[in-house]
């Protein structure tokens, strides 16, 4: 008769008296802690750097004896920069081993760089016993020579361009800068013989005018390996520098010191964006239409049998033309990048092109597949926004503001936490949305806005 009985337990039940419920009723609504995003600094933007840091590119040692340990010598993940978080960074670029920084600042510097510095393309900076710092290890103010009437907010940084061994900064108020090496009269002008560069304390300075006239002005500066690019409002070229392999698109093979238009097949375009890493260049005008010359032994500029090796007059590409309307190029040691209108990323010419470890070379250009750029089910509407690269990696934002890398990988460049090269494109670890990226020859400059 006991099996259908129960065992019951007896509940425990809390009591509370009226001002107990109150109390508890009232902790409840108090002691939740309400969720505050912390807020990015004042600065708009921020900086990521990576790459090979031991000639001081990456400015982010304080220390000498510490930059010179052997496990400072790489940096394999993007690292935020720590002068970034101090000033107001508005433009990168970067050289071969060196990096400028155009910043807005209160005491009227305007531009900074570190780096190497064999050829004073940062500047003279003289050390105690008066010798000059071939390696600058930390972001340093390039103080540029002014005039009578030069303003702090004139001299604000318009656009910028490193080379192999120069640098040059056009500034808003109309004046260009140009610094370093000039064996090839890559500085804009005359090439002198045996010209010591080491303790140089030349920063040459030409008035826009003198290069585009009174009507037109510089909205663009494009460096290669030894020579130099201004692209100009109403969509002209100048150029001068190093010639050998037709780069300078003057249509002979020397090297110059004068700046000189080009002309060409762009002669009557109007060309809105010039790339180059090395000596191959590409040009793009209103129209979407993309023309080159200089250095072409990989098929970059031309595909048919007997196409010349160098090019030294702009030519407009037939090899291009089925991808449509090109809004974005990009030209390396020996491959070529283009972006069209759709969003589709093509790669030609010789290198870690990004199909895979087997597709090392190809004169026909072909579109790498927009899911290797972050397009997938769930974000079917991103896209390549913009394209760049270095002499011997590649690169790619995307409409998330996020970046994707691919090619040799021998310093780190890549950001992806290894030296292995990288045969297709993945995506760097930055905590920030890329705005621009300046693709050096060993080392990564990230240009970056905040999530929040």
């Amino acid at each position: 008769m006991f099996q259908n009985a129960r065992t019951v337990t007896p509940r425990l039940v809390r009591q509370y008296t009226a001002k107990a419920k109150r109390t508890v009723l009232g902790q409840d609504t108090t002691k939740i802690k309400n969720y505050e995003p912390k807020i990015s600094g004042a600065h708009e933007n921020r900086v990521y750097v990576w790459g090979f840091q031991e000639t001081g590119a990456l400015g982010l040692q304080t220390n000498v004896k510490k930059a010179q340990e052997r496990y400072t010598e790489m940096v394999h993940h993007p690292t935020r920069l720590q002068f970034s978080n101090n000033n107001d960074i508005t433009d990168v670029a970067a050289g071969y081993g060196f990096t400028a920084y155009a910043v807005k600042r209160s005491d009227g510097e305007t531009l900074f760089g570190s780096g190497i510095n064999t050829d004073s393309q940062l500047g003279l900076h003289l050390k105690s016993k008066g010798t000059n710092l071939d390696v600058i290890i930390y972001p340093t103010a390039i103080r540029l020579p002014r005039v009578a009437g030069d303003t702090d907010e004139g001299m604000q940084v318009r656009c910028m361009s490193a080379g192999r061994a120069h640098l040059v900064v056009v500034t808003q108020n109309g004046a260009v800068f140009t610094l370093g090496n000039n064996s090839y009269g890559q500085c804009g002008r005359l090439i002198i013989e045996e010209e010591n560069y080491a303790r140089s304390a030349v920063i040459h300075r030409i008035p826009q005018s003198d290069i585009c006239g009174e009507t037109d002005e510089i909205v663009s500066v494009c460096c290669g390996q030894d020579h130099t690019m201004f692209l100009t409002k109403l969509g002209k070229v100048y150029t001068c520098g190093w010639g050998a392999d037709g780069q300078t698109g003057q249509g002979n093979y020397y090297s110059a010191g004068a700046i000189t238009l080009i002309a060409g097949d762009i002669e009557r375009e109007r060309i809105v964006r010039i790339a180059c890493a090395s000596d191959c260049v590409l040009a793009l005008n209103d129209h979407g239409d993309v023309f080159g010359w200089g250095n072409s032994e990989y098929g970059q500029l031309d595909d048919s049998p007997d196409a010349q090796m160098q090019l030294c007059t702009p030519r407009a590409l037939k090899l291009t033309k089925h991808m449509g309307r090109v809004k974005d190029v990009a030209a390396g040691g020996s491959f070529c990048m283009a972006l069209n209108d759709q969003g589709l990323v093509y790669t030609w010419g010789y290198g870690i092109l990004g199909f895979g470890p087997y597709v090392e070379q190809t004169s026909r250009p072909q579109h790498l597949l927009p899911p290797l750029f972050g397009r997938n089910d769930f974000s079917n509407a991103t896209t390549v926004v913009s394209i760049g690269c270095g002499v011997f990696h590649m690169g790619a934002i995307n409409s998330d503001g996020d970046l994707f890398m691919w090619g040799k990988n021998r310093f780190g460049h890549l950001g992806l936490g290894h030296k292995k090269d990288q045969f297709f494109p993945f995506k760097a670890a930055l905590n920030g949305k890329v705005s621009k990226v300046a693709y050096g020859v060993d080392h990564t400059v990230a240009l970056c806005r905040p999530h929040v």
